[in-house]
């Protein structure tokens, strides 16, 4: 699926936090943008059907996010990392007059042209997505949460994912209405945001060279989850 990462070699001693960061942002080479149903997706490639069946599927893993960063807490015994981390919980799920990410995405099915009811029965969701998205959320659960923490570092990498579709989407997909695309704008500062604290705590954590490996390998594993996940669609709707 992806080639093999080279500097997962055994290290006799600990990176710098500077060398430890650019090891973690290198697995960029994995990250789902680099996926040929996104390269698809993001050229104008995609017919209705298939991006439609795209937005059903990752439907499943947004409402799925705020049940992984609730175990995060759950797990939590710092009081300071549990107040910045409950904020994206707010973000997915709304609060007051934000109606949040979840509901963003909602939107984004209808302007695709899906039925609220329909995107919300879940009944489009692959047996490969639901398995990729439970066992993401299950590793949450039972991980130290400075671990789960650090499976979310794939954040590094949204930003471009998003910009990518705010650039060429309304060009590629002009039937596609224009404020259902709210989703990636919003993602764009908050993923930035998101992506120091999640920084913070995972150099400050994985010290040791056994422990910075374990980090590589963590992130690896949610860089795979995001890749089965396209992997599933692109088998469900063929060019």
């Amino acid at each position: 699926m992806n080639a093999p990462i080279s500097f997962l070699a055994p290290h006799d001693t600990p990176w710098t936090p500077a060398e430890f960061e650019a090891r973690l942002r290198a697995l960029e080479s994995g990250y789902h943008i680099h996926h040929p149903f996104n390269r698809l997706l993001n050229s104008g490639g995609c017919s209705p059907e298939q991006i439609r069946g795209w937005v059903a599927n990752r439907l499943y893993y947004q409402i799925s996010i705020p049940l992984k960063d609730a175990a995060i807490l759950s797990n939590c015994p710092d009081r300071e990392t549990r107040r910045r981390w409950i904020q994206r919980l707010i973000d997915h799920d709304g609060q007051g007059a934000d109606e949040g990410g979840i509901e963003a995405w909602a939107r984004l099915g209808e302007a695709v042209g899906l039925d609220r009811a329909e995107l919300w029965s879940l009944r489009h969701v692959l047996p490969g997505v639901r398995f990729a998205v439970d066992a993401y959320v299950n590793f949450a659960r039972r991980a130290p949460w400075q671990e789960a923490v650090c499976s979310s570092l794939t954040e590094m990498f949204a930003p471009r994912i998003h910009l990518d579709r705010l650039a060429g989407w309304p060009s590629h997909y002009p039937w596609i209405e224009p404020e259902g695309l709210h989703y990636f704008r919003s993602r764009v500062p908050l993923a930035r945001r998101d992506v120091e604290h999640g920084l913070e705590v995972t150099l400050d954590h994985f010290r040791t060279p056994d422990a910075q490996q374990r980090a590589l390998g963590i992130l690896q594993f949610k860089l795979d989850i995001l890749w089965s996940i396209l992997d599933a669609v692109e088998k469900a709707y063929p060019v």
